[in-house]
């Protein structure tokens, strides 16, 4: 069966967009409640087609959910399957942290090598590494593409990162909650999703904190307790509807926010020239004198976010001028660029000169890769429809956003990378007056 969105743009939008709960804390904060066999109950949880496959693993190592409109409670009593199915563990990357409890609880573990978005290798060679050293024994079998892994109990130890790696920090973390003795995770990632997942673990019981702003020390603990923990706003999804807002007209009003979590987002935003209005129960975000044009380049929080980049792009598109933005976490992550041309946008690849590319990239750089680290959009340019291919989930944020300024009607494919990460984003695009529809074919 295949699905797509048939898009009609240039219609002005107003109205609410209530910010769903973020993706990126509740796709790890359901893998930590496999950390207890009590009852944690999670609060303001999206219905994404990520979380779902998660809670679908849970069940199938002996867990049990119950899903009361936006409030999952998960219990898992005891671990009665260690091995996670090629199909469940392909359809999220997230589902490689649950090296992390089963290998607590159950001594030993066989997951598949995770998929997810593909942006690049995206490999989990330093979460595996950090697990070994903490008393893991872990084999990969190219053969049946699992990971072996088993231990006789894991223990502390001070580990430090190479590069940034927001699910790898995740992972030692969960690990180390109830590893015995002190874990020390040096160069570990600043992202307000994971200080998010320590508040959780901590209220199970934990013993986790950042004692500076890369460095996190966890005193094991005998066992972890049930909990209720509410899920912070989605910030992702905050930047993907303020940019809508005002490439739509100024007229959304984003409700359910946290504007903290996106301060270097909303810095930009104001070198641009664009405003935005706090009201008592929600912002609005518009530009009264034109957009200008914008050099972004993406690092590690507190920096500038990699998810950010493609709706920003699309936002470049009209600004007045020529406009940059410089990958420096992923090697391929400008999956959008070849449809955004395909409306007309003027963006060309290239490749900035950087003193130390080992060091200034968060990946393997190759100097010999095909890929370019850097595109330049000159706007304004008016945007027409077309057909459009979705590569990955933010590259479908953008490309709704450009079908939705565009002029014409378009039509999107492979709309379920969008429906793992924004929550009913048809309906509640539809609610603000978006010309939006999907369709199925045999």
């Amino acid at each position: 069966m295949s699905r797509r969105y048939i898009v009609t743009g240039g219609n002005k939008l107003s109205g609410e967009i209530k910010i769903s709960g973020s993706k990126n804390v509740v796709t790890k904060a359901v893998i930590a409640a496999c950390l207890t066999d009590e009852p944690v109950t999670l609060k303001n949880v999206p219905e994404i087609t990520d979380n779902q496959a998660l809670l679908e693993i849970i069940e199938s190592i002996g867990g049990t959910v119950d899903r009361r409109e936006d409030e999952v409670t998960i219990t898992v009593k005891e671990i009665k399957n260690c091995e996670l199915s090629l199909e469940e563990g392909a359809r999220v990357r997230t589902s490689s942290m649950f090296l992390a409890p089963l290998l607590l609880r159950a001594k030993k573990a066989v997951v598949p090598n995770p998929e997810g978005c593909r942006l690049g290798a995206r490999s989990i060679e330093r979460h595996i590494e950090g697990l070994e050293q903490m008393g893991a024994n872990i084999v990969y079998r190219s053969e049946d593409g699992y990971y072996h892994a088993s231990t006789e109990g894991l223990v502390g130890t001070t580990y430090r990162f190479e590069k940034n790696t927001h699910t790898g920090t995740e992972t030692l973390i969960l690990a180390a909650t109830l590893a015995s003795g002190t874990t020390t995770i040096e160069n570990a990632a600043e992202e307000h999703e994971i200080d998010d997942l320590i508040a959780l673990l901590n209220s199970m019981g934990a013993n986790v904190k950042r004692v500076e702003p890369r460095k996190i020390v966890i005193e094991g603990v005998e066992k972890l307790h049930g909990a209720t923990y509410e899920i912070v706003p989605d910030a992702n999804e905050f930047v993907t509807f303020a940019i809508l807002s005002v490439l739509t007209g100024g007229e959304l009003n984003l409700t359910n926010i946290n504007m903290k979590i996106v301060g270097t987002f909303i810095e930009e935003l104001k070198k641009c020239g664009i405003e935005y209005e706090e009201r008592d129960n929600g912002v609005r975000f518009f530009a009264p004198n034109g957009i200008n044009p914008s050099a972004i380049v993406t690092s590690p929080e507190p920096g500038f976010k990699t998810d950010w980049q493609g709706p920003w792009a699309i936002l470049m598109t009209q600004a007045n001028g020529e406009s940059t933005i410089h990958e420096s976490i992923y090697e391929n992550r400008f999956g959008y660029v070849s449809e955004l041309r395909k409306m007309g946008a003027r963006i060309e690849y290239f490749q900035p000169e950087v003193s130390d590319p080992s060091s200034f990239y968060n990946f393997n750089y190759d100097p010999n890769s095909s890929y370019k680290q850097a595109i330049r959009i000159s706007g304004p340019q008016k945007l027409h429809n077309a057909i459009l291919k979705v590569s990955d989930l933010r590259a479908g944020a953008t490309l709704i956003i450009g079908a939705l300024i565009a002029q014409g009607e378009s039509v999107i494919y492979g709309i379920e990378q969008i429906e793992r990460g924004y929550e009913k984003i048809l309906q509640r695009l539809k609610s603000v007056g978006a010309q939006i529809e999907e369709v199925e074919e045999e």
